[in-house]
């Protein structure tokens, strides 16, 4: 849609990655991510860690019009183990916890400023772990996606505690930051929802899901929109929902093996393609409208 969009994967799983590269490529990147010229995420933020010195500037991939990846790396584990460190030493107001916990920020400034980038995705694992913590406060917004379950209806109430928990918290480290030093912006907005994965008869949800439909947005309204509404992240009686994404099937197996979007693959029918094209179009223009 004309903006020049950068991917992170920040996911030490690399699925992102491996989901737009080739194989070859990414075990290459691998293979060399601890040289003093290595070009993954890990690359970039390795001399923080070591305490060797201040993140390394690298290059991201073009892997299409407008689209950008950092490439993820198995290695952001060991990132994640020591950003507890950095997230304590904060608190003691030592410079080396501030430089710490913004370097995956830091490095993804780097990026956006050499290409333009327009927006920035961050592709984060399932947890609420200290990886996503500063990936969280590093956002302008965030958006939850979510299936018609029982567990992503409960998973809400932990995530909102949790996210008012890291809000507030960085509000207190910002009080004992050093002078001069980045911070992390530490106030996301929450954009939306987007239901996914689900099953459609009949032109609806199917029935083993339906009975989710009404509380999952009941869940959002009061353990994501409610719980943050103090801290100026969410505005309660908005409708929340970005869209939605069904189970497109084939087409998703075919866009993991051709390693392009699900509406480009060759699997499914015209109309598959088009319907699918049109709900991802539709989740973007309002993103676009929402943050502009």
């Amino acid at each position: 849609m004309g903006k020049r969009v950068l991917m992170v994967d920040a996911d030490p799983q690399c699925n992102l990655t491996a989901y737009v590269m080739d194989s070859g490529v990414l075990d290459d990147l691998l293979d060399h991510s601890d040289d003093a010229n290595g070009e993954t995420i890990w690359s970039g933020v390795k001399p923080v860690v070591d305490a060797t010195g201040g993140v390394n500037e690298i290059e991201c991939f073009e892997v299409g019009t407008n689209l950008f990846l950092l490439p993820g790396d198995i290695r952001l584990s060991d990132f994640e183990e020591e950003l507890s460190d950095f997230w304590r030493q904060c608190f003691q107001r030592k410079r080396r916890g501030f430089v710490g916990t913004a370097a995956l920020s830091t490095l993804a400034n780097f990026v956006c400023k050499a290409e333009k980038i327009d927006y920035v995705f961050y592709d984060s694992g399932p947890n609420i772990g200290p990886l996503n913590r500063v990936i969280i406060l590093d956002c302008d917004y965030f958006i939850i996606p979510a299936a018609y379950d029982l567990f992503s209806v409960r998973a809400l109430k932990t995530l909102g505690r949790t996210l008012f928990s890291w809000i507030s918290d960085w509000e207190t480290i910002s009080e004992l930051a050093p002078e001069g030093i980045y911070m992390l912006p530490g106030t996301p907005k929450f954009l939306g929802y987007i239901p996914q994965n689900f099953t459609v008869y009949r032109g609806g949800v199917a029935s083993q899901q339906a009975r989710y439909l009404g509380l999952l947005d009941k869940s959002i309204q009061t353990e994501i929109v409610g719980v943050l509404k103090e801290l100026g992240v969410t505005k309660p009686g908005m409708n929340y929902q970005l869209g939605e994404i069904k189970d497109f099937g084939t087409l998703v197996t075919a866009s993991q093996r051709e390693g392009r979007p699900i509406y480009s693959v060759k699997a499914g029918s015209n109309d598959q393609r088009a319907k699918a094209r049109a709900d991802f179009q539709a989740i973007a223009k309002k993103i676009i409208q929402q943050t502009g």
